[in-house]
Parts: structure tokens; sequence; C-alpha cells
């Protein structure tokens, strides 16, 4: 053999394993940079005080939920340890009037869009609370999603004030021109 050939031989036994392995690795960014891609994002998170409230054995959280993704993702559930049960809960009309219950299969949040969790609509529900809640309070919170994320988070207590004990639907807003 000659020289120039044991040097290319030489070049190609030390580059193959390299390029091989790029090539794997290459496979592996779209993979990685999926992973990090986030879920929802939880905003503006609240819990309303019992401080005040005719029935301080129960109260809500609320927040905005952001899908930046391109498929819906439900919250599916959340808990807290200040609570004996944690409820997703809808404002729905039932017999004419409006009522408040569990909301069967979660709350979606649609792909590239959001989700308000407010007083007189969706909320997670704190039943059974462990003690009363004030304003400046911080509550732990952690919430589940279909697609296998869940947020941990300490929400503030703020005053909340109603005409009565449970939760009001809100006139439908009318667009002006």
């Amino acid at each position: 053999m000659s020289v120039k050939t044991k040097l290319l031989m030489a070049c190609i036994a030390v580059a193959l394993p390299l390029l091989v392995s790029s090539c794997g690795t290459a496979d592996k960014k779209p993979v990685e940079a999926a992973a990090k891609t986030p879920g929802v994002i939880v905003e503006d998170a609240w819990v309303r005080a019992t401080a005040g409230a005719k029935d301080t054995s129960m109260t809500a959280a609320f927040m905005s939920l952001t899908n930046p993704g391109s498929a819906s993702i439900k919250l599916t559930s959340a808990t807290s340890p200040v609570a004996g049960i944690v409820q997703l809960h809808e404002m729905a009309m039932k017999d004419g009037k409006m009522v408040m219950q569990e909301k069967a299969g979660g709350i979606t949040v649609p792909a590239g869009s959001h989700a308000h969790l407010a007083p007189s609509g969706d909320h997670v529900m704190l039943m059974g609370l462990k003690q009363g809640l004030k304003p400046g309070d911080e509550v732990p919170l952690t919430l589940k999603f279909s697609d296998g994320s869940s947020h941990d988070l300490t929400v503030p207590v703020k005053a909340f004030t109603e005409e009565e004990e449970h939760y009001h639907p809100t006139p439908t807003p009318t667009s002006t021109p």
C-alpha cells in the first residue's frame, strides 16, 4: 500500500465514527426540542379569600391558562393540602337557573389559545378547607394536564366580594362597533 492509501485509510478510520455519531445526534435534537417545548403556561393565579364569606369551608382558584402548542390540552385535575376535596367546576344552566357543578372531562385549553378560569365561569373548587384563608395568605396548588405535565404553584389569596355565598353568572358582554 502506498503512503497516500494508508493516510486515506487512517482518515476514514478516524472520521467514520464521528460521522456516524453525528447522524445519531441529529436524530436526537428534535426529540430534545420537543421535550423542552412548554405545555400549558399558568399566569395570574389567585385564590378567593374566605375571610368575610358566609361559607368558609370552600373557595375557588382562578387563573389564565395558555397553550402555545399545536394540540389541545386539558386541565384534568388539581390538588391542594389546604382542602379535603379539589374539583374542576363550571357554571351551567340547569332548569332555567345558573348552577355550579363539576366539569366532566376537565377544562380544555385549545391549541394556540387560552382558557380563563374566572368567577362565574370555569374554576378550581377547593372544598372542605382545613383553615380559613385571608388576603395575603398563600395556597399550594398542583395542576395536572392531559399531556402528562403538572404545575406546582404557590397561589396568593386575594379578597373578593360577592352579594351571596355562591358564584353568579356575569352578563354576556356586548360588542360595540
